[in-house]
């Protein structure tokens, strides 16, 4: 390893050839601003066009300011982050953003999350000294779960990098030149209509308000305040391992404060989405059983994440037979809710509001679809907030989070396993499968629930599981590319394996699209992930077949898994929407 010493505001370091000057400055705790750069999930990708120029720095013996960003360190350079010509010509730049940028902030959903905002505050900026024509913009709104307004876009190409490099879905772009230059999907087509899955990774990276989801907050309140109906809430388990951040709890799981909140918010019941995720389970394992066992459809892929169906139903839709028949937890949850939970509470469906709180943008897109009309002509699932909303209608609400009491979740469909909850983390839809059919298989208890080969962020794992005698190759993979990869090369992959998990998101659900906001998430994923594994380990039942409300289900309404009425309430279908 090659090693270059270099000088940064008189701090003397030594780093390796091909550094930065901002990596070298980040190593010295030297804060150097950034709007354009963004070292993302894996660590490795890196978005750094260098386009800002909010980064940029004094080196030594150079006209010109450089930088830092994409500027790579030499021997004997000496540079300075913060001389008044640096300051000055950092605080122009960003003037120059803010006068092509809506002067909205006390109105804007993003504000006090706005890098752009952040920035201009720490610049002393209280005036905006120039003026003139604004680049052309468009708002789309109308999309169940993004939005976009390009009017706040300042074309740091974070969202094309994070489509087009990691998740390689390819959605949106950089079009046209200098001033008329924006960032739009091919042939300036509605998000629903280009191959965006709405997974809303580039929600996460977006520094400012150019690309949110769909705000469903106020809808909810005007639920609430509805006397004639009654509204009852599910929440996913990504989401307790991640709402306490935005209160200041960084570590482990919020599950009872954040009962406790929904409670004070006025929902009438509140319920775990892991009860369902035991569900799918029961119906996802049969499946698996009945397909292995026929030799039919091979391999089996997961259908848990919505990212994923729009992704395999917009880009590989020949292949639509592969994907699992069961719909979401979130699906099924919504689907038992207006029909069991209904009799059992003796509330007509139709007065039955049903709200989701998801780690994920793409759930308000998949209760939109029209597969998810029930019977009574109403969707299954009617509303859903993400972490970050609902901890902003918390905080309205005025509740102390840190200080509340833990609570439980109601019951009938409150109750689950260390299965249901790992359902958040890469692995755990395929670690609480194998609990199931193992047993299911081999008619033996399984002693060791913990199947450690499926655990772990890394994009792609793959494993051979003994049933007693019958092999199963498994493979996990999250992040569409690795997704996109399995899919291309999929008469290969037909041969290897039986059983797949796909999630869209890198890491999971506990990385969505609709978690708390971060430019630093390495260290955030990995306590989220710990978060949910502690809660399985410390659950009394962990395989979904002995959650006592399941089996009640079973016996009073659905019969056995995979019946007609299981499926009739509980599976779906695809549709290839390639172009």
């Amino acid at each position: 390893m090659s090693l270059v010493t270099l000088t940064i505001n008189n701090k003397e370091i030594s780093v390796e050839a091909g550094t930065t000057v901002l990596e070298a400055a980040k190593k010295l705790n030297i804060n150097i601003p950034t709007l354009c750069y963004l070292k993302l999930h894996d660590n490795k990708t890196v978005n750094k066009p260098g386009s800002c120029r909010v980064c940029v720095v004094e080196v030594e013996g150079r006209k010109n300011l450089a930088p830092a960003c994409s500027t790579a360190v030499a021997n004997g350079m000496v540079v300075k982050t913060g001389t008044p010509r640096v300051l000055a010509a950092r605080k122009t730049v960003v003037e120059l953003l803010l006068s092509d940028h809506p002067q909205d902030c006390l109105t804007c959903r993003k504000s006090l999350h706005c890098e752009l905002q952040t920035l201009a505050k720490d610049c002393g900026i209280t005036s905006i000294e120039y003026t003139g024509a604004k680049s052309s913009s468009l708002l789309e709104t109308k999309n169940p779960a993004l939005e976009r307004d390009t009017s706040k876009c300042i074309l740091c190409r974070r969202c094309v990098t994070m489509c087009n490099q990691v998740q390689q879905v390819g959605a949106i772009g950089a079009k046209n030149r200098g001033f008329e230059t924006n960032i739009s999907t091919p042939f300036d087509c509605d998000l629903d209509e280009s191959p965006c899955t709405f997974c809303g990774q580039c929600v996460t990276v977006c520094p400012t308000g150019a690309l949110m989801e769909k705000d469903n907050t106020s809808q909810v309140l005007k639920a609430l305040a509805d006397k004639d109906k009654y509204v009852i809430v599910q929440t996913a388990p990504a989401v307790r391992a991640a709402l306490g951040e935005e209160f200041g709890l960084n570590e482990g799981s919020v599950t009872g404060k954040m009962v406790s909140a929904l409670r004070e918010l006025g929902f009438d019941k509140v319920y775990d989405t892991d009860f369902a995720a035991d569900l799918t389970i029961m119906e996802e394992a049969h499946e698996f059983i009945d397909r292995f066992t026929k030799g039919e459809n091979l391999p089996m892929i997961t259908s848990c994440c919505p990212g994923w169906v729009n992704f395999i139903e917009k880009h590989y839709g020949e292949y639509l037979n592969l994907p699992s028949t069961c719909k979401s937890p979130q699906q099924m949850w919504g689907a038992i809710a207006k029909t069991y939970l209904a009799e059992k509470l003796n509330i007509p469906s139709e007065k039955i509001v049903v709200v989701s709180i998801m780690p994920c943008v793409a759930k308000k897109f998949e209760a939109n679809r029209n597969d998810f009309i029930n019977d009574h002509n109403t969707q299954d699932i009617d509303l859903v907030l993400t972490t970050r909303e609902l901890a902003k209608f918390i905080k309205n609400a005025g509740i102390d989070f840190a200080e509340l009491q833990d609570e439980d979740f109601d019951k009938v469909m409150g109750e689950s396993t260390g299965a249901g909850v790992i359902f958040g983390a890469s692995g755990g839809v395929m670690e609480a499968a194998l609990r199931t059919a193992y047993e299911a298989v081999t008619g033996d208890t399984l002693e060791k629930v913990d199947f450690e080969v499926a655990r772990g962020l890394q994009g792609v794992k793959e494993a051979s599981i003994d049933l007693k005698g019958t092999l199963v190759n498994i493979c996990i993979v999250n992040g569409l590319s690795n997704a996109k990869h399995l899919l291309d090369n999929i008469e290969e992959v037909s041969k290897k394996y039986q059983f797949i998990e796909v999630m869209a998101c890198p890491g999971g659900c506990i990385n969505g699209g609709g978690q708390p906001y971060s430019n630093d998430k390495f260290n955030l994923v990995e306590k989220r992930k710990d978060a949910l594994y502690k809660e399985d380990a410390d659950k009394p039942v962990r395989k979904s077949h002995e959650n006592e409300e399941i089996k009640m289900l079973y016996d009073e309404f659905l019969g056995k898994p995979n019946s007609e009425k299981a499926h009739h309430l509980l599976h779906t279908h695809y549709h290839n929407r390639s172009k």
